[in-house]
């Protein structure tokens, strides 16, 4: 009983932390192109301010997506451990139980690839709109310093 107790642990704790980063992923990307959509890019006097409100967050996108796939990873070894020493403690050797308990570890694997996925493909769209505004941004400036010298 304390091995399922650990394996129902370890099953919820990681698919828990997986589904709270995959709602924090899409919950930054969204406020994220909320913020570029209302963005006025003529406030900024600087390239460096623009850059530091535009690149706010997006850390956090990129990290959860690198990092998703080996917290699933984590949950998918304690699950295959746990199920190896279920098996050596009680000596039952049934192939059902035991296909089960390996799927039911690999879960973890795949939710950790649901996360990462789209957190990439986020991270590299939020990732571009950026460069985007930056280098207009930079024609904006260009355009007003030729109209100054004229």
């Amino acid at each position: 009983m304390e091995m399922e107790q650990l394996s129902n642990i370890v099953d919820y704790g990681i698919i828990g932390i997986l589904g709270v980063m995959s709602f924090l992923v899409v919950f930054f990307w969204i406020e994220r192109l909320l913020f570029y959509k209302k963005l006025n890019i003529k406030n900024y006097s600087s390239q460096e301010a623009l850059e530091l409100d535009i690149t706010q967050n997006i850390s956090i996108i990129s990290s959860f997506g690198a990092n998703a796939p080996y917290i699933g990873l984590l949950g998918t070894v304690l699950g295959i451990i746990v199920t190896f020493y279920t098996l050596g403690s009680s000596g039952n050797m049934d192939v059902k139980n035991i296909m089960t308990s390996l799927a039911l570890a690999l879960k973890a694997t795949a939710m950790g690839l649901v996360v990462a996925i789209p957190a990439i493909f986020f991270y590299n769209h939020i990732t571009r709109k950026a460069e985007v505004i930056i280098t207009k941004w930079q024609i904006l400036q260009k355009e007003n310093n030729a109209d100054q010298k004229v």
